[in-house]
């Protein structure tokens, strides 16, 4: 659904492709347009456009399933891992997180928006952030990671062992779905 997810590849987020395909393609409530008007995406890194992600996830079979195992399970006992999300050259924008808890048997994002959890534990929470064209021209997100594009802090082996499945996560992030439609604007 997205095309390839240079940060799902490493972090095994192939969710992020078919996610922020999904995001894009998903009605968002942050703006208050009228019946009928097109409505535009949300602004790239806002809590809505999180949110928009976070419904991405959700329609994505590779992300809910395959990622519903081990990876989602290693939560520190808290119920769910969080997925913390930046751009270092949005200064003045904060982070944006993502709760991905195992619900129904799924890996299932439970939330999407402004930072909830400040303090993050990366024996098993995630925090990936990169500039904002790295983010639209990602590719493979161990390529990124291994050149400097992506950083990354959390449970590194994890992410290493699960890269097929989070290589669409940041197709997902990106905005692109394969059918060449994109969620973010440039």
């Amino acid at each position: 659904m997205f095309r390839k997810m240079t940060m799902a590849a490493i972090l095994g987020l192939s969710l992020a492709g078919p996610t922020m395909a999904m995001a894009a393609e998903a009605p968002s409530g942050a703006t208050g347009s009228t019946a009928g008007a097109p409505v535009a995406p949300p602004a790239f890194m806002s809590p809505a456009w999180a949110q928009d992600l976070c419904t991405a996830w959700n329609n994505s079979p590779t992300l809910t399933e395959k990622l519903a195992g081990s990876w989602v399970k290693n939560n520190g006992g808290k119920g769910y891992k969080v997925m913390e999300v930046s751009d270092s050259d949005m200064k003045t924008t904060p982070p944006v997180q993502l709760e991905i808890a195992l619900k129904g048997g799924k890996a299932v994002c439970s939330y999407g928006g402004a930072i909830k959890v400040s303090k993050l534990n990366y024996n098993y929470d995630y925090k990936m952030w990169a500039t904002t064209h790295d983010w639209h021209h990602m590719g493979s997100p161990l390529t990124a990671m291994m050149f400097g594009r992506l950083n990354f802090k959390g449970p590194k082996m994890e992410a290493m062992e699960k890269h097929g499945s989070l290589r669409c996560f940041p197709e997902t992030r990106q905005g692109r779905a394969r059918n060449g439609s994109r969620f973010l604007s440039s």
